[in-house]
């Protein structure tokens, strides 16, 4: 089972993650939304799209930007439409 784990707390957990480019994407319903925060952060990748970030908060610290996602992939990434990805010292174990 894979886990994202940040200042102690696992933010997400599932059997059923995606490895693109040597990111683990998670399944939306595998995260704990009570610890993220949508930001006004995108970024664009060519083949899959745009990017919407989330802020990470746990015990009053904040990592910001620290989670990502595609809400509407291009076609070659639908696979991972709304699946979240983490960086910025979120721990990612298998």
């Amino acid at each position: 089972m894979a886990k994202a784990i940040w200042n102690g707390v696992v933010l997400a957990e599932s059997d059923d993650v995606v490895v693109v480019e040597g990111n683990k994407y998670f399944p939306p319903e595998s995260i704990n939304k009570d610890y993220f925060k949508e930001t006004d952060t995108h970024t664009t990748c060519p083949w899959k799209g745009l990017a919407s970030y989330y802020s990470i908060e746990v015990n009053g610290d904040v990592n910001e930007d620290a989670a990502w996602y595609y809400p509407e992939t291009k076609h070659a990434a639908k696979q991972i439409e709304n699946y979240v990805a983490f960086w910025k010292g979120v721990e990612v174990t298998d």
